[in-house]
């Protein structure tokens, strides 16, 4: 569907040249089926790398049940509720399987067939079984999405959907077709097949389809076809491995990937060398051929109109999947609207896109800057670069507030406190994360931008100055930079009265990813005269938004909170209001006022 979209990595590069004597051969194709020489290729010479990256959570991002470590526990046969339906694991013979009894949607079987994410949380796909060990229903190539996601945070479940901002759901049961979903952006694919968006811009949505129409016009890149008939030749060749009848263009190759690509036909399972590097067979033919983050074949060119640094295609490569923009949810930052003008995204896995859509840092910097391609990211590392000891890198290109005084006058804050750190300013936690906890918004901008002041909730600067109000906060940026803010949209967003602290008029009149900011911080800041406020928010019509109130509410009283969040919104609102009653009874809470 259009909504999990992969983003594709477009890139400025001229069609392959044959090498001048003398000089280094040049990469020729790297997108096509005979282009990859898979993973293990790689190991004997850049053995230290390739043993990092196999055991981080990005290569494991799908695997097969059967040689996976599996953090959910199907052993002890766990039973999982959501309203009136139940969910319940087992392990047979060293197999996998959920059992799903709904009052709606009727019981069902299914063996686990993939196991889908590792670093915040699991999901799953699989195939209906008639019971454990027995026949498949149905079509065995057709996995489905399974109902149930095993979150770390919590050792507990959720239910899928609950992953994204989706309104909320009736019960229990398997979603879409994994090879139809989540195929391209969780495996190692030919690349060519991800390009058919982008050769055919305007043609049918599907989960390779270019993301380049949610970027501005200016940052836009086309692939140009130079040889039609080497394209006919290239869709010939993928269709009849993919088992697909022959077709006349490239619309037509769409619609037949959606139905014949299965997971037999991808270049690797999980994210391999290639999915980030490209097809090397030539370079592992010739090591003097270097692999290129550019896709290139001999029938096509792709073209920018602009020049476009390394760095930007290293970005551009993170984000063939790092580019999207989860569910129907129509809102983004900056006051957007998904389908009209976006903005930037509001909860995880759109950080590339977010990137290109800011200033010049994302076609000077790379994602590898700060992040690491080859394993798992340092949480103490990622934690540093938000204080004033990240900003060198920053500074490398922005020398002139490398100096403490220069540095104060910028950010108006001490240079060696919290109120100085680039990162912290410039990438401010405010997207909802994958573990019910904020991540960093990766669009670089200023807390200042009227964009943001006056399309957001709450103002920035509210993050770190939790107590402060509204007109505070504005007044403050006026006359410290300068600035002019509309009062009247900021009436809009915060109410008539702007004497009100932010953080709290958010919970209370902001956009379901805006609370989910504001509960976070309020929590983190045990906010506690916000507590009936937030409690409220265990009824969010957005589900995710839900866990992330209560988060809030047990970090506000230092108690854990018990509300049954899978039960029905009476039940709910039952328990809030007996929670809130009894910690307020003990004196951890204000006085508390019924839902």
């Amino acid at each position: 569907m259009r909504f999990a979209a992969l983003a594709v990595l477009l890139v400025a590069c001229r069609a392959p040249q044959p090498a001048a004597p003398g000089a280094r051969p040049q990469l020729q194709s790297n997108i096509l089926r005979a282009d990859y020489a898979g993973s293990d290729s790689c190991r004997d010479c850049h053995a230290p790398i390739w043993n990092a990256w196999a055991n981080s959570p990005m290569h494991k991002m799908t695997r097969l049940p059967q040689a996976a470590q599996i953090r959910a526990p199907f052993a002890t046969r766990p039973t999982f509720k959501f309203k009136n339906d139940e969910l319940s694991l087992d392990e047979v013979g060293g197999e996998r399987f959920m059992h799903v009894r709904s009052s709606k949607y009727g019981e069902h079987t299914y063996k686990v067939t993939r196991v889908i994410g590792g670093r915040y949380r699991e999901d799953y796909a699989g195939v209906e079984v008639a019971r454990p060990g027995g026949a498949v229903i149905g079509d065995p190539t057709a996995e489905l999405i399974l109902p149930g996601t095993f979150v770390f945070a919590s050792q507990s479940f959720r239910l899928k959907g609950y992953s994204v901002m989706v309104t909320e759901r009736e019960g229990l049961r398997a979603g879409g077709v994994w090879n139809k979903t989540c195929l391209f952006c969780h495996n190692t694919n030919p690349y060519f097949d991800s390009l058919f968006g982008a050769i055919a811009p305007g043609s049918p949505a599907y989960q390779g389809e270019v993301v380049d129409p949610l970027l501005p016009a200016e940052k836009r890149i086309a692939v140009q076809i130079t040889d039609p008939n080497g394209l006919q030749a290239a869709l010939d060749a993928e269709m009849k491995h993919i088992g697909a009848p022959p077709v006349k263009n490239v619309v037509e190759a769409i619609k037949a990937t959606r139905s014949y690509f299965k997971g037999e036909h991808l270049a690797e399972v999980g994210i391999g060398c290639e999915s980030c590097h490209g097809g090397s067979a030539e370079h592992v033919h010739d090591l003097a051929v270097r692999p290129s983050f550019e896709p290139r074949a001999a029938f096509l060119r792709v073209a920018a109109g602009r020049p476009v640094e390394r760095a930007e295609w290293i970005n551009r490569t993170c984000a063939r999947c790092h580019q999207v923009l989860f569910s129907r949810y129509p809102f983004t930052w900056e006051g957007g609207r998904r389908q009209r003008d976006p903005g930037g995204s509001t909860i995880n896995s759109g950080e590339a896109r977010d990137f290109l859509l800011g200033g010049g840092c994302g076609q000077k910097m790379a994602c590898t800057v700060c992040h690491d391609p080859h394993g798992e990211d340092s949480r103490e590392k990622l934690a540093a670069l938000a204080t004033p000891a990240g900003n060198p890198v920053c500074t490398k290109c922005h020398d002139k507030y490398a100096q403490p005084e220069a540095l104060r006058a910028h950010a108006h804050h001490d240079p060696a406190g919290a109120g100085a750190s680039c990162v912290g300013c410039h990438m401010p936690r405010k997207n909802m994360g994958l573990g019910y906890s904020l991540s960093r918004y990766h669009r670089i901008g200023s807390p200042t931008d009227r964009a943001r002041v006056e399309g957001d909730r709450p103002l920035e600067c509210a993050i770190c100055h939790t107590d402060w109000n509204v007109d505070k906060i504005v007044a403050d940026m006026e006359r410290l930079w300068g600035k002019s803010y509309d009062r009247e949209k900021l009436r809009r967003l915060y109410g008539f009265e702007l004497a009100v602290p932010a953080l709290r008029t958010t919970v209370v009149r902001g956009l379901a990813h805006e609370q989910g900011t504001a509960l976070t911080i309020l929590g983190e800041k045990r906010d506690a005269a916000s507590l009936p406020q937030v409690t409220h928010e265990l009824l969010n019509p957005y589900p995710l938004v839900r866990y992330f109130a209560r988060a809030a509410v047990e970090n506000i009283t230092g108690q854990k909170c018990d509300v049954d969040l899978d039960a029905d919104d009476d039940s709910i609102r039952m328990q809030a209001d007996a929670w809130l009653a009894r910690v307020s009874a003990q004196g951890c809470a204000p006085t508390y006022a019924p839902h």
